[in-house]
């Protein structure tokens, strides 16, 4: 059988594992990413630990020589390199991400494979996950920001300029606040990541009267519980926290609805921090998407991520495993 390394490379930590061709993980490691030390400083901790997983390997009898690497920032798929990335990772931008690894683990290039890291996640639902099965999948991930990806027949469509998949960065009516855009993080305003993001349902809160002591959006889910950890859609916690989430969550829906309208995926997989935050969440996230669906697409399946932490590996590993 067929073994590779897929890599997911983010803004605070790097993970990679040695994945089979039917996408089990057999075993990975992590470490944090040199998010302050530049392009080549990342490259060289990544390459230590994609080699340290390759001599593992060997030792065990696997050959491994292929990797494939979902990462932060925008990715020319084609020449392997980081188009731009945010402040996250400092000096990201312009790495020759592919060029590079291979070169310092005296792989052939084309052995080195790259996209961004929410492709590589949708890949691996889509693949081995909640999608599986499927011959499209829309994926939207909501957590510190919103991003997805389409998945059509296997392959993730990623734009003429690798743009594709920002789609916290379309306008939503719900970004809006006593007539005025939210701004977003982007530098635009009223975009959907402005409202649905888990940042933005802490700001929501602060705008409807919560307190400022409040640290994160963890404690405004807490509050909205009333504090007992129940997931309950009907409790009677914190007015202003129940505010927040709600419409972060009703964004979210109406967010996904429209994507689905547009694209006409076989499937819908939710993914992110917020949807592992419970019913509180997700069950008006759902009225939402159903609310603003086209009626051919009423009953489309809209799924929680299943694979978690493996996903983007298993997408990673995916792509040279093509």
């Amino acid at each position: 059988m067929m073994h590779v390394i897929g890599v997911d490379l983010g803004g605070t930590k790097t993970a990679a594992g040695v994945v089979g061709a039917n996408g089990e993980v057999l075993f990975s490691e992590q470490i944090p990413t040199l998010n302050r030390g530049g392009g080549e400083a990342i490259l060289r901790a990544t390459a230590g630990l994609v080699g340290r997983l390759m001599r593992r390997a060997a030792s065990e009898g696997i050959d491994v020589g292929r990797v494939g690497v979902g990462s932060a920032g925008v990715i020319d798929a084609v020449n392997g390199e980081v188009v731009s990335a945010t402040d996250a990772i400092l000096g990201w931008a312009g790495t020759r991400l592919t060029a590079g690894l291979a070169q310092l683990l005296g792989l052939p290039r084309g052995s080195v494979m790259a996209v961004n890291d929410v492709h590589a996640h949708a890949l691996g639902e889509a693949w081995r996950g909640a999608a599986a099965g499927s011959s499209s999948s829309l994926m939207v991930a909501f957590g510190t920001g919103v991003g997805g990806s389409f998945v059509l027949d296997g392959s993730p469509v990623l734009g003429h300029h690798y743009v594709g998949g920002h789609v916290g960065h379309f306008a939503s009516p719900y970004a809006y606040h006593e007539g005025k855009a939210l701004p977003c993080v982007c530098g635009s305003a009223g975009h959907v990541e402005a409202i649905a993001s888990g940042p933005a349902i802490l700001e929501s809160f602060l705008r409807f009267g919560g307190s400022p002591e409040v640290p994160d959006t963890r404690a405004v889910f807490s509050l909205a519980h009333d504090g007992d950890g129940a997931a309950s859609a009907d409790c009677t916690g914190d007015p202003a926290a129940i505010k927040a989430v709600g419409v972060g969550a009703g964004a979210a829906g109406q967010a996904i609805g429209g994507l689905v309208n547009i694209l006409d995926p076989e499937t819908v997989v939710v993914s992110g921090g917020l949807a592992d935050a419970g019913d509180l969440w997700w069950k008006p996230m759902e009225r939402a998407v159903r609310k603003e669906l086209m009626a051919p697409l009423a009953d489309i399946p809209v799924l929680r991520a299943a694979l978690g932490n493996t996903a983007a590996i298993v997408g990673a590993a995916k792509l040279v495993l093509n």
